[in-house]
């Protein structure tokens, strides 16, 4: 980014003779004291940076989101359409994933919360995290909650949701008939990976595969799992990532692998992500997973810039796995969503999501919760109420995810039997009427195709 540059005044009461004012004349004028010239220069700077990442938002998706694609239209009968004819292009789904963690579907408080939290769930997201937590997936050893998880399988099949599984390994809390044999209980663990992962394959192929590593032995971790935090620490930080990605690459070859963590300090990097490497030295992980929990306040949109550029520097994805951003002040009443906490929630999602989504290296956003129905730490963290009505901030994101960063476009096929347009990258559905009958076909705009797309069209 720019370093501090001397502000420029517009001509007016700041402006002297042929000249603009010094620094110190220019503190002096708009009010800053002499105190307060010290911390002038990264307020500036700050300000000057933040302006810079957002102003250059919108050039940046363009470049990266968007795409040009040429479509060649052929008919049910194999030839390609003639000339002339109009065609309707809509997106269908962004490539970019857009999601929540979906703890909460068919488990709200009545049918109605039910209905309404599936109906706003599906209408701006097209990805979504399932529960895996070990301690409470499998409460009596030998029997895994996989039921639920098909439910829900089943349900994101059938809205066009992207799924993933969180987390595949944590030592949060041990399962309550876990023995006291760290040996033993790491191998159960391992175990544990591989029968996930084979289990859910082409239905979950998205993992966190091991979650918080950095900081595994914190004195709350200790206490709540004693036997799998010694069971990492016998085992060692590296050998144990190491060990969980290899295992949950051969259950599923083709899966995506997410190593995942609170911690964006050089500590995640150094003593995890840099650990995780095979015998040459090559990355056993697919995606590097951040969490951004913000419940004490918002991340400055410097550092939201500097935590992308910061990891990705290793040349891999990034997912940002867990978003919060509150609407609302913690106090003795309670944590509660607020008019004012609200509003303030929108812009900054507003913002946390622009940045993100002009990043190149970022590939998904996933927010924690949807609702503030039992939400995390019982904060206002939902993208809706309670009562399942959206927050501004709900609708700040339908406005962005289905709106300006949407495609739905018209365009005519040319004399060379082409139909060209631009857009953003995902799937699609197109349509034309020829002979008064309407065609329809599907395709994805990606950046790796070349060339032009064949689209077989049918009634």
């Amino acid at each position: 980014m720019k370093s501090y540059v001397e502000p420029r005044v517009q001509r007016g009461a700041l402006f002297r003779k042929g000249t603009f004012m010094n620094r110190r004349d220019f503190l002096k004028a708009t009010g800053f004291s002499a105190a307060s010239a010290a911390f002038s220069r990264p307020l500036f700077a700050a300000r000057e940076q933040r302006n810079e990442i957002l102003g250059q938002a919108e050039a940046r998706i363009e470049k990266y989101r968007k795409g040009d694609a040429v479509l060649k239209l052929t008919g049910p009968d194999r030839k390609t359409l003639a000339g002339g004819v109009g065609a309707t292009i809509k997106q269908k789904k962004h490539k970019f994933l857009f999601g929540c963690n979906i703890f909460k579907l068919h488990r709200c408080r009545t049918p109605e919360d039910n209905t309404a939290y599936e109906k706003r769930f599906a209408a701006i997201l097209n990805f979504a995290t399932l529960p895996f937590y070990w301690w409470n997936y499998e409460r009596r050893q030998g029997r895994p909650d996989d039921e639920r998880t098909d439910q829900i399988v089943s349900w994101c099949k059938a809205q066009n949701i992207t799924t993933k599984g969180h987390p595949l390994a944590w030592n949060y809390v041990d399962p309550r008939w876990l023995k006291d044999d760290p040996d033993k209980a790491m191998q159960l663990q391992l175990k544990r990976i591989g029968r996930c992962v084979k289990r859910f394959k082409n239905d979950i192929d998205i993992w966190d595969v091991v979650n918080e590593a950095t900081h595994y032995d914190r004195e709350q971790i200790k206490k709540q799992a004693p036997i799998l935090t010694e069971a990492i620490r016998k085992m060692g930080v590296g050998s144990y990532v190491r060990e969980a990605f290899k295992t949950a690459r051969q259950a599923n070859p083709k899966a995506t692998l997410l190593i995942n963590d609170y911690r964006t300090d050089p500590d995640y990097a150094g003593k995890v992500i840099s650990e995780l490497l095979d015998d040459n030295d090559r990355p056993l992980y697919d995606v590097i997973g951040i969490q951004s929990h913000m419940h004490g306040g918002v991340w400055p949109v410097r550092k939201i810039w500097d935590v992308c550029e910061r990891f990705a520097k290793f040349g891999k994805p990034l997912h940002f796995t867990e978003t919060t951003v509150v609407s609302g002040p913690k106090s003795q009443q309670g944590w509660l969503t607020t008019p004012e906490g609200e509003k303030s929630q929108a812009k900054q999602v507003a913002e946390f999501y622009s940045v993100l989504f002009s990043h190149p290296a970022v590939e998904a956003i996933t927010w924690w919760d949807f609702t503030d129905q039992n939400a995390w730490q019982r904060a206002p963290a939902g993208l809706v109420r309670e009562d399942m009505t959206p927050k501004p901030a709900y609708n700040e994101l339908e406005r962005l995810i289905k709106g300006k960063w949407w495609t739905k476009t018209q365009t005519t096929i040319d004399a060379g039997g082409a139909a060209r347009f631009r857009g953003f990258l995902g799937e699609y559905e197109v349509n034309v009427q020829v002979n008064g009958k309407k065609l329809t076909g599907t395709f994805k705009l990606d950046k790796t195709a070349t060339g032009k797309i064949e689209v077989r069209m049918k009634a």
